[in-house]
């Protein structure tokens, strides 16, 4: 009983710590859910949802859908959501398998410049992003992929983190007795690859899936040095191109914010468990 009891107070206590952590979260989000349903002239009137006499002293009749009709109908922001989510998909589906067969390779293999290409691949981590747009943009120039999705797509595909990632999960997950085994049985290495190790890495598919969709998602500044073209853009520029010179229409930048997030976390709800898993993966032997 004793012991039961001390487990309550121990609920209870990570309880009282949890909420005012999550009302903290959350608030923003609320700000800019209701945000997203003002009117220009009631952004600054309060700070949730308008006071009346409503249900609730809600003032329900001065809330408007206008900013989401708005993007969807006369911003043409409904295309640039399709190139995120064609970019994101392809890129984040493409790049996980390519790590994952990158770091199954270094990490089961035993093959001539091993050492030296893992030592590369470390290298390869510790470079600023930024220093590498003006060689990446000659590159693309001179292979004709400006203005191309192929551009954004190709140089994402084998980020040295991703594989160096998979290399230790490969380490950590992937018994080589087990490939062994599959070998005595006749399965060819990409059969060992698909078959086996790619199950075993599932807490890690799933995670790396998902920092990947984020980031090419939430991508700024690439799009804007290999497309030219508007309609090509994704959604994160679109979103940007909202703000005006002279005057910002402060509830329309909330509603494409909301657009923009509610994909992001319905993936995020989806992949929770695979993430929380794949970030863990290896710390406890």
């Amino acid at each position: 009983m004793s012991g039961r009891r001390g487990r309550r107070w121990v609920h209870l206590l990570t309880y009282a710590v949890l909420a005012p952590a999550a009302v903290v979260t959350l608030v923003p989000f609320a700000w800019l859910l209701t945000s997203a349903f003002k009117a220009p002239q009631e952004f600054f009137g309060s700070m949730f949802l308008p006071r009346g006499d409503g249900f609730l002293g809600v003032a329900w009749d001065r809330l408007t859908t206008g900013n989401l009709t708005r993007l969807f109908r006369e911003l043409s922001i409904g295309r640039a959501m399709l190139n995120s989510l064609f970019l994101s998909s392809v890129t984040s589906v493409l790049a996980t398998l390519c790590c994952a067969a990158g770091g199954y390779a270094l990490a089961m293999y035993r093959f001539r410049g091993r050492r030296v290409l893992t030592w590369v691949v470390l290298g390869a981590l510790i470079v600023p992003p930024p220093l590498l747009l003006a060689p990446g943009y000659q590159v693309l120039y001179r292979l004709g992929l400006l203005d191309t999705y192929s551009g954004l797509i190709l140089p994402a595909m084998a980020p040295a983190f991703g594989v160096f990632l998979f290399r230790q999960a490969s380490l950590q997950s992937v018994p080589p007795q087990l490939l062994e085994a599959g070998r005595l049985d006749g399965c060819s290495e990409a059969g060992l690859f698909g078959r086996i190790a790619l199950p075993l890495l599932r807490p890690m598919t799933g995670a790396f899936l998902l920092i990947t969709f984020l980031g090419v998602w939430n991508n700024f500044i690439g799009p804007q040095i290999v497309l030219q073209s508007p309609e090509k853009q994704p959604l994160a520029v679109a979103i940007a191109q909202l703000k005006g010179v002279y005057y910002e229409d402060y509830g329309l930048l909330m509603a494409g914010t909301l657009v923009s997030i509610a994909p992001v976390a319905g993936l995020f709800l989806l992949l929770q468990k695979d993430f929380v898993s794949g970030l863990t993966l290896g710390a406890v032997k």
